[in-house]
């Protein structure tokens, strides 16, 4: 149990933005709780590399859209770690579909992790987050866009802004900040799965910055939030997408 760092619980963390989200906490001194839904295997490497460089970690298994595993998830990271500082709500799917042509089943999937996983954590930070602490949500900037086939991830990104700048409100007297970044394209699996080159390449060229996004873009934001320099920032929504909208 760590006495001298404070603790950052990651939801969704064993790859991709939430893994590098984790990297960078660690580096800034906090000991990192990464939590994965199935792939034990990477988050323990995760955890394993981290260690290596000196940091404090654990990797605790939940799926964030199950409230009593969430539950389960912030008394494992407290008995270990001691209490949480910040919550990063990174955990999501990226499934895209014409409204038209979405299943129920895609419909569920997609809101029970990305709105209801937001919801479970939120709720449980409300009232074991240590005074003072941050909760980062991420969106995406999809919902500026409006492009064809993102109108239920988009209705699941909404709904994680609609939580932030209420949740902000509803935590006076608690000196915690409750904030949400909101990323243009990634160069991430989740984003990169799925596309030809040729629409990689159409959205590199997007924003005025003529790139993708890199994790690090993203973790150097979430870092932000989350440290010293931070503490005025509340309530907001801050798009790290190279000026794309």
């Amino acid at each position: 149990m760590t006495t001298t760092s404070k603790v950052a619980l990651i939801t969704g963390a064993s790859r991709g933005i939430g893994a590098t989200i984790a990297r960078r906490l660690a580096r800034d001194d906090f000991a990192v709780a990464i939590n994965y839904a199935s792939n034990a295997a990477e988050a323990d490497a995760l955890v394993a590399e981290l260690a290596q460089a000196g940091a404090s970690a654990i990797a605790v298994q939940a799926d964030v859209s199950r409230a009593e595993q969430v539950h389960a998830m912030f008394a494992t990271v407290e008995e270990k770690l001691g209490k949480i500082d910040v919550l990063v709500n990174n955990a999501g799917i990226l499934k895209t579909a014409p409204l038209a042509q979405t299943s129920n089943e895609l419909y569920a999937q997609n809101f029970a992790i990305n709105t209801q996983g937001v919801f479970n954590t939120l709720r449980e930070a409300g009232t074991r987050l240590n005074d003072g602490g941050r909760i980062i949500n991420l969106s995406s900037t999809t919902l500026a866009l409006n492009l064809p086939g993102y109108a239920i991830y988009n209705g699941t990104k909404a709904a994680v802004e609609a939580f932030t700048r209420v949740f902000a409100k509803e935590l006076r007297g608690r000196r915690i900040t409750v904030n949400a970044v909101a990323p243009g394209p990634v160069a991430t699996d989740l984003f990169l799965n799925g596309k030809t080159e040729e629409q990689i390449e159409t959205f590199a060229k997007m924003p005025p910055l003529e790139r993708l996004g890199q994790p690090e873009d993203i973790a150097g934001v979430v870092a932000f939030l989350a440290g010293k320099d931070g503490a005025w920032v509340n309530g907001q929504v801050l798009r790290a997408n190279g000026g794309v909208a």
